[in-house]
């Protein structure tokens, strides 16, 4: 158990607090805190939505949660007893202003006298009617933050209306737009590489690097979620946030401290060099496709429009590759090629920093030398490895040499102590009122103004999207897209 000095006073109401989200991630997240000690005793973790459950119900379907999402050596049954009685559930419907009273009587005098979180788990159209209900009963002081969960908007405009509405409520500085990836270990250790040894900065820049690669690659389909993600595409899903805040970490220049305001100074920097792109340029550095029936695994999987709900004349992207370019003198002539996609081989997400190829090579004939790369493994497995070439050892005439890695694995480095998931970091720093790793208001509409310019093009244009088989790593133009240049994709795919 940790020291009273780690624990943190501040309830978490969670709406949408029976769903998907708030059953696999968000408890589980709760769970493992209280085991680890952040949570004071006296602090409420309260479940909200509409379905009537009550208390009972609700600890029973947020135990079968646990039952799934933890790992079973992670199971204490006193752990649970003291987590189960924090536990409580409220019927609130966000369009019915009389519905928070409910929830006023169960926080009770704690609200005054500790910190109250709420988390919203739920559609990004109710995140205006809920921060205004909840001031409309007296549930707002200088004491309560509000969590936003992605999307927030299908575009610019409508992002400034969910923005404005829960701007109305709470300041700025209390509205905590999440982005999991920026709760990942390794994502955090970006930081710490770049800025904690003298190694890496001084050849951080145009000067030494040739190209950055993003990856995050999903196996999965849509499953049961046609609807919303035909509304949204990969693009919206996970280029505008997850990939962009990435390029943020890897372009972002040295902050002068780590105080939220100052990182996401340069985070906003790099978000307004972005290159916009015109209506030429979307269609020469953005591939957008879709997958069709394939082979995953060994097994015959259907494609993105025979899928549960599907329609076939959709033309929603499952798979997006762009080129993109931070405009500043740091990064001048440094591709950016992100890429995602459903129905992928393998499921990872890398970053990939490609550096120069040495200037002159005074190695026999016919030797290759590969470039350095810096490979930061996000997912599945968390990871630094560094490639160099090395000499290859033994008595054979010249000097043979062949590229390695110095790896630094996680899990095997530091095998006595558990990771912990994006979402108990990220929890936590709300709880304790510290925004560095949260997504400010003018960082969302800044990646907005860039990817509308790619949205508009496609809704403007009437080609359609390349298709590649379940099963493969997308289509052919997003292999031609880097082959344009001279480059590929790393090779690890």
């Amino acid at each position: 158990m940790t020291s009273q000095a780690k624990q943190v006073p501040c309830n978490v109401v969670i709406f949408g607090g029976n769903g998907d989200l708030a059953i696999r991630k968000l408890l589980p997240a709760l769970y493992h805190l209280e085991k680890d000690g952040y949570v004071c005793g006296s602090a409420r973790i309260i479940g909200a939505s509409r379905t009537d459950l009550g208390k009972e119900k609700y600890t029973q379907l947020v135990k079968e949660g646990l039952d799934q999402f933890i790992d079973r050596s992670d199971w204490d049954e006193a752990i649970w007893e003291s987590f189960s009685k924090r536990l409580d559930y409220i019927a609130v419907d966000a369009k019915d202003p009389d519905s928070f009273q409910g929830l006023k009587d169960a926080l009770g005098h704690e609200f005054e006298e500790q910190g109250t979180v709420y988390y919203l788990s739920t559609a990004p159209q109710f995140f205006g009617p809920t921060c205004e209900n909840l001031a409309h009963v007296g549930l707002i002081s200088d004491n309560t933050r509000v969590v936003l969960e992605k999307p927030i908007g299908k575009d610019l405009e409508s992002s400034k209306v969910i923005n404005d509405a829960v701007a109305k409520v709470f300041p700025e500085k209390d509205i905590y737009r999440i982005d999991h990836y920026l709760g990942k270990e390794t994502v955090q250790n970006l930081l710490a590489v770049r800025f904690a040894n003298a190694l890496f900065e001084p050849v951080w820049s145009n000067t030494h690097i040739d190209n950055v690669q993003i990856t995050v690659a999903e196996t999965v389909g849509v499953g049961g979620r046609w609807g919303y993600y035909d509304d949204s595409g990969a693009l919206r899903d996970m280029i505008q946030n997850h990939l962009l805040q990435l390029l943020c970490l890897v372009a972002m220049g040295v902050p002068v401290s780590l105080d939220p305001e100052a990182v996401r100074a340069e985070k906003i920097k790099v978000l307004k060099s972005l290159k916009t792109l015109s209506p030429e340029g979307v269609r020469r550095n953005v591939v957008r496709a879709q997958y069709t029936e394939g082979n995953m695994d060994g097994k015959q999987v259907p494609g993105y429009r025979s899928e549960d709900g599907g329609e076939t004349d959709s033309t929603t992207e499952t798979f997006v590759a762009v080129k993109a370019e931070v405009q500043n003198w740091r990064w001048r002539g440094v591709p950016f090629y992100l890429r995602t996609g459903k129905r992928l081989p393998a499921r990872f997400s890398e970053i990939v920093i490609q550096f120069k190829d040495v200037p002159h090579s005074i190695f026999p004939a016919g030797t290759h030398l590969r470039s350095n790369k810096l490979v930061i493994r996000l997912q599945p497995e968390e990871s630094i490895q560094l490639s160099m070439m090395n000499k290859i050892p033994g008595l054979s005439e010249g000097m043979p040499v062949m590229p390695v890695s110095l790896n630094l694995s996680m899990p095997d480095r530091f095998a006595e102590v558990r990771v912990p998931e994006a979402y108990e970091r990220l929890i936590l720093d709300v709880m304790r009122g510290n925004s560095t790793l949260f997504v400010h208001r003018d960082e969302v509409e800044a990646a907005w103004v860039w990817a509308d310019a790619i949205l508009n093009e496609w809704q403007a244009s009437t080609a359609e999207p390349h298709y590649y088989p379940a099963g493969s790593w997308g289509p052919q133009a997003a292999f031609e897209l880097t082959a344009r240049d001279g480059r590929s994709w790393h090779e690890s795919t």
